[in-house]
């Protein structure tokens, strides 16, 4: 099976969120798959919880490493279609890419932006519950 997985997935496992068991278990046996933005999103929300107090600036990197021994695929997606979605649905272009990647693959989505989810089911693609 192969699944698309967005930032918020990530974070809840590199972080160590109270979803990091549920994400684990759903992606277990699977291939994941992200788009190339994948590791730029995740250094910036890591800065931002930096921010907020949450991690120092050694725990910042050690995330971030932890994030590349992930196994995932990074694709590239069609930005102009994304773009698309982003406007029809008013969200992010960042959260447009991870929907235009489920849909250029025909995979389904894990994530844990309710929004995000939404949007995905309104688009016809499956999300991972």
């Amino acid at each position: 099976m192969e699944i698309v997985a967005d930032a918020s997935a990530f974070l809840a496992v590199i972080l160590n969120e109270s979803d990091r068991d549920w994400i684990i278990n759903k992606t277990l046996e699977a291939t994941i798959l992200s788009p190339e933005i994948l590791p730029y999103e995740i250094g910036n929300a890591l800065i931002a919880v930096r921010k907020k107090g949450r991690l120092n600036d050694r725990e910042v990197i050690k995330a971030y490493d932890i994030s590349h021994r992930i196994a995932v695929k990074l694709m590239s997606v069609k930005i102009h279609d994304a773009l698309k979605i982003a406007i029809k649905f008013n969200v992010y272009a960042y959260d447009a890419y991870y929907l235009q990647c489920c849909i250029e693959n025909n995979m389904p989505l894990i994530s844990l932006d309710d929004r995000m989810c939404g949007v995905a089911r309104n688009l016809n693609i499956k999300v991972v519950e």
